[in-house]
């Protein structure tokens, strides 16, 4: 019986071993891709003083629907992330706030490219749709509009001049491309 319990104590010991050696193999391979990979490692968010926020086209169309697509660029000199949907905000020609709904998803002019994160190196951009109506109902005449990043909680201000019904602006989530329908 004590014979048996040395092969077992043999064969746990060098089952041990394998292991450990497996995962000395692989730990270093696998540090290795998560360093290399940002999305694997852990990557800071984007603040607002990392952004460049800006507008990258104006959209304009039928059906009284006017939009932008809003550009984010990343010019902190580290890689940064971002997850989700911007804020907004009107202002009036004095910056005072208006009065403002957000509605997250499709907009008149994309479809959501949904909550992913969204990895930033230096100088690149990120991406989200904004559009709303324009038809003088309840209508809040916009100079501004505020830009909140995902996760942040200040924002920086772009020059709208527009008049948006009901202050409701329907937003998609930041992607690095959101596509525009044609």
């Amino acid at each position: 019986m004590i014979r048996h319990r040395s092969r077992t104590s043999a064969a746990l010991a060098t089952a041990a071993g394998a292991a450990l050696a497996l995962a000395t193999a692989v730990g270093p391979a696998h540090a290795a891709t998560s360093a290399a990979d940002p999305t694997q490692a852990a990557v800071a968010t984007c603040g607002t003083s990392d952004l460049r926020i800006g507008v990258a086209e104006r959209l304009g169309g039928g059906m009284n629907h006017a939009g932008v697509t809003l550009e984010l660029k990343n010019t902190s000199g580290r890689t940064c992330a971002l997850r989700g949907y911007p804020g907004l905000g009107l202002e009036d020609a004095r910056h005072t706030p208006l009065p403002t709904r957000t509605v997250r998803g499709g907009t008149w002019y994309a479809d959501d490219p949904g909550n992913r994160l969204v990895v930033l190196g230096t100088g690149r951009t990120a991406q989200a749709n904004v559009s709303w109506t324009h038809t003088g109902t309840q209508p809040r005449k916009a100079a501004y509009l505020q830009v909140t990043p995902p996760a942040a909680t200040t924002h920086r201000t772009v020059a709208l001049d527009d008049v948006v019904d009901f202050g409701e602006l329907h937003v998609t989530a930041v992607a690095h491309q959101v596509p525009v329908r044609g």
